[in-house]
């Protein structure tokens, strides 16, 4: 079996598009959730928060390059874009040899093509559709503009699983360069903030309500949490078959030895907490550790009583209390299609600097979540040589990965 590391990465989110922002972020405790205005003219949307990033079509790409991207595929290919630069393979020869794949996800296509449709459904003409509709709408929007703007001919692994969808995207190809099917693969997820996607889980009663207090939540684990706030981004990792990154002198911020997901099989929406403790086992046993050996755990996160508690139990089954452990949703709201994605580089690069961030608004824990070491209040030293991301999905989906510091 092949090693796969880690060249190259990027992330566009509601704390910043660059490491250095967003470390400032997030050790300042400074979130990016935001009173949407623009959702006031949504009747009976109770909720008004979310979490918008800064950002519009990079000025180099042209109308042309961009007529069959929405912006969820404008955001995974810029993404992407910045990844391959990280990495030193941007307009590589490797991108076109058919050695070089994507796995990528979002929670669905863009809206924009989607309201096309809609229009023709509600109006009885087609008038409004071009021949981008379809392409910005479907689900695998963002892997295929990121094929056709690279030049990428490997395998396309679309991953559209909500909230898993990046963290798959990272785990398959990871997999695939495991087993020798291809040695790069631009991996990751993307969405873009919808009112629609904010009333998929006010509908839910899932959403907070503090619209007058958008710097005091979400506020996941904490006793006084009132759920979730949607936001968007996008985040891409360069994935390498370790001996060729060697070869070429590339940068390694880390090395993926473990991932595990799997499904409950129960509900569409009510978390279980055995399913969740089986994904990290799986992820444990691919790595061939312990859960001793874990150091720090990125937590799902999500501020709803169903996951927080059940996420938190099926920690503390798998690692005891010791284990510290935080959320950044607490900074970017859901990002859905792109939490994954943005969790895992957040957490490479916090365990290459060997500090970590708390839990945003975390000032009182729940005593119905599990005992574990919460990070509050400030961040956290840790000599950190493996962590593990995990994240959760409608469906009962369930992701795990570990990732070990390169030295």
């Amino acid at each position: 079996m092949k090693r796969v590391v880690v060249t190259g990465m990027a992330a566009i989110t509601p704390v910043g598009n660059d490491w250095e922002t967003v470390a400032q972020r997030l050790k300042a405790q400074t979130t990016g959730i935001r009173y949407m205005d623009d959702w006031d003219k949504y009747k009976g949307l109770n909720t008004r928060l979310g979490a918008p990033v800064d950002f519009s079509r990079p000025s180099h790409y042209s109308r042309k390059q961009v007529r069959g991207m929405g912006r969820v595929a404008m955001l995974a290919t810029y993404a992407s874009e910045l990844a391959l630069i990280d990495a030193g393979l941007l307009n590589d020869p490797c991108l076109h040899s058919g050695q070089t794949g994507v796995a990528y996800g979002s929670s669905s296509g863009s809206f924009d093509g989607l309201i096309d449709f809609t229009k023709m459904l509600l109006n009885y003409d087609k008038g409004g559709l071009n021949a981008t509709s379809y392409i910005r709408m479907m689900g695998h929007t963002c892997p295929v503009n990121i094929g056709l703007h690279f030049g990428i001919n490997g395998r396309i692994i679309p991953t559209s699983s909500a909230c898993t969808s990046s963290s798959q995207g990272i785990g398959y190809a990871y997999e695939t360069i495991k087993q020798g099917l291809q040695t790069v693969m631009v991996a990751g997820g993307s969405d873009e903030l919808s009112a629609s996607q904010a009333a998929v889980f006010d509908t839910l009663f899932a959403t907070s309500l503090r619209n007058d207090e958008a710097n005091k939540t979400p506020r996941p684990f904490d006793k006084d949490r009132d759920g979730l706030v949607i936001g968007e981004g996008g985040a891409t990792f360069i994935l390498e078959e370790r001996e060729r990154a060697l070869s070429r002198g590339a940068p390694i911020y880390a090395e993926i030895v473990g991932f595990g997901t799997n499904s409950d099989g129960l509900h569409v929406t009510q978390p279980n907490s055995d399913s969740m403790q089986v994904a990290m086992k799986l992820a444990l046993q691919d790595a061939g550790l312990d859960a001793a050996a874990i150091d720090y755990v990125s937590a799902h996160g999500t501020a709803t009583e169903l996951g927080d508690v059940a996420e938190s139990h099926a920690t503390a089954a798998v690692f005891g209390e010791r284990i510290p452990i935080s959320s950044m949703k607490s900074y970017t709201g859901h990002t859905l299609g792109a939490c994954g994605a943005i969790e895992a580089w957040t957490a490479v690069q916090m365990m290459n600097e060997g500090w970590f961030h708390p839990t945003a608004n975390l000032d009182n824990v729940d005593p119905a979540c599990a005992e574990l070491d919460y990070i509050s209040g400030d961040i956290r030293r840790i000599d950190c040589e493996y962590l593990m991301s995990n994240n959760f999905a409608f469906g009962g989906i369930n992701t795990s990965l570990i990732l070990k510091r390169e030295r």
